[in-house]
Parts: structure tokens; sequence; C-alpha cells
């Protein structure tokens, strides 16, 4: 992109919101049914394991973190989406710009990072089980949410320091629905490989190294597995990693694609719908996957929604 360097640039427009009121409605509505559902889903997770005595383990522990930081996640831009969706001009400030992608890419960061914990967790379910109990205490198991969390933002605002202090040229429309690096990457005047290799860099920290931790524990986990002599044994342990090898195989193929790449290949009408697939899709699916395919977390659920009609029937 060609332009002049603009040191007092302000505001950026959002592009990729349709022109026609009647799509801009049925996105609005799109997005609030997902976003719904999304809220709904996870809160019912998190309340679930909270309320089931059972369900007060290590492995449900990171799956409730894990809803509740996807809560968050989504929180930082469907608002946004919907009130753009809505209104006349779709604008944004450099800082409020810089604080969305700071949480949107410190939050989605956590989430990479707290399913590679999630992994190691079921690494030693299943390779330890007798020292498990010792190894994976709440203690333990709280300092890795919170540093799956304070690590992601730490390099999420490492790398958006680093943008904001680019030269932007004077085109100020992004072609996208919120602040993400491509797109915002994509109005910087100053070209060079450091700024690509820096961006690089920081998605591999945040993407491949906890994907590469993942695959080398279920690697080990399925040696382990086939070395159980009970058929009974190797189905439960393959049935408790696959609700979260779905759901990683889902967020690392989204993630990667958008960036782990080269700056040069990013494709504005392609990519912007491939950011609401992790933005809409992952957390709304994830609550489906973990619940349609875990018995305990169904019969959880199931009580909780029977005692909540059971109480309203007797108020009624």
């Amino acid at each position: 992109m060609t332009g002049e360097n603009n040191s007092i640039l302000m505001e950026f427009v959002f592009l990729a919101y349709p022109n026609s009121p009647e799509l801009r409605m049925l996105c609005f509505l799109g997005v609030s049914l997902a976003y719904a559902l999304i809220i709904s889903g996870n809160i019912i997770i998190v309340v679930s394991i909270q309320t089931e005595v059972r369900l007060h383990t290590p492995m449900y522990y990171f799956l409730g973190s894990l809803s509740g930081i996807e809560l968050c996640y989504t929180a930082v831009v469907l608002p946004h989406i919907l009130a753009n969706t809505l209104q006349s001009e779709k604008t944004i400030t450099l800082l409020n710009c810089a604080t969305q992608m700071v949480f949107f890419i410190g939050l989605g960061s956590a989430d990479c990072f707290l399913l590679a914990f999630m992994a190691y967790d079921r690494y030693v379910a299943i390779c330890f089980p007798l020292k498990y109990p010792l190894i994976m205490n709440i203690t333990f198991c709280v300092r890795l949410v919170v540093a799956s969390v304070v690590i992601g933002l730490f390099l999420s605002l490492q790398l958006v320091v680093f943008i904001f202090c680019l030269p932007f040229c004077r085109h100020r429309g992004i072609e996208h629905f919120f602040c993400d690096v491509p797109p915002v990457m994509h109005l910087v005047c100053a070209k060079s490989h450091i700024h690509e290799l820096s961006v690089l860099v920081a998605a591999t920290l945040a993407i491949a190294v906890p994907f590469f931790f993942i695959a080398t524990t279920y690697v080990l986990i399925v040696a382990a597995v086939f070395k159980l002599h009970s058929a009974a044994g190797c189905h439960r342990a393959f049935n408790t990693c696959s609700s979260h090898l779905t759901v990683v195989l889902l967020q690392y193929g989204c993630c990667a694609f958008m960036y782990l790449r080269p700056n040069s290949s990013y494709n504005p009408k392609q990519d912007k719908f491939i950011s609401l697939v992790y933005t809409l899709g992952t957390p709304l699916l994830n609550p489906l996957i973990y619940t349609l395919r875990n018995s305990d977390m169904k019969g959880a659920i199931g009580k909780i929604l029977t005692r909540n009609y059971l109480s309203q029937k007797m108020v009624g």
C-alpha cells in the first residue's frame, strides 16, 4: 500500500459491514443469536462445574476456566460488532483499536496456552495415574490458568505496542469487522521483513509452541494407551481426549491460517469471514463438543435444568 505517513491519524473506519439495511439487520440477528448461544452455553458449563461436586476435578476446572476465558474473549469484539452493524459511522479511535486488539489477541492466546495445559493434564492422568492427585492439585491448576492469561496478555501487549508505534498510511479503512492484526498491519506504510518477522515470532510463541507441546503430549498419550491391556481402558482414555483434540484442531487450524503466514498473502474478503469462524464458531462449538461427548457434563447439565424447571413450577 502506498501513501503518506500520518502521525496525527486518530480513527480507523471499518469497511467490512454490509451497506444494505436488510443485510445489516440480518447480520445483526445472526450475530445476536450466535452470541446468545455462546453466553448461555459457556455459562451453563461454568455453573454445572461449580455446582456438581463430582466435577470438582482438574480436568473440569480447566474446562470451566476455558469457558470463562471464551466469555471474555467474545465480549471484547461481539458487542462492538453488533453496535457497528446498526450504526451509520463505523469508526474506532487508535486507542480503542489498540485496546481491543490487546484483549482479543491476549485472551485468544490464553485459550491456546490453556488448551496446552489441558493436554498436559490428560497426559499426567493417563501416563501417571498414581501420581496424578499429587501433581495436578488445585494450587497448581490455578497457577496454570493464571499463567495462561498472563503470558497471553503479555505477548499481546508487546505485539500491539510494536504495531501501533509504526507509521500508518492516510488510508484509514480496515477491511474487517474489528481490530485484528492482519488488517491493521495492512495499513502500515513502513514495509520491511523485520515487521513481518516480529508478528510471526509473536504468533509462533502463542500458537505454534503450544500446538507442538500438545502434539508431543498426545504422542506420549497414544503410546501409553496402546500399552494398556484392557480394551475398556483404551476406550475410556481415547474418549476423555477426543473432545479436547477436536477443540484443539478447530482452534489452532483457524489461528494458524490467520497469523502464521506472510503479510503478502493477506486476502481481505476471505480473511474477514475466516476470522468469524474463530470469533463466533469456536466459542459456540466448544460447549457443544464438551457436553455432547461427555456423559458427566450431560448429567450435570440435566440436573441443573431439571432443578430449575421444578423450582419454577413450584413458584408458579
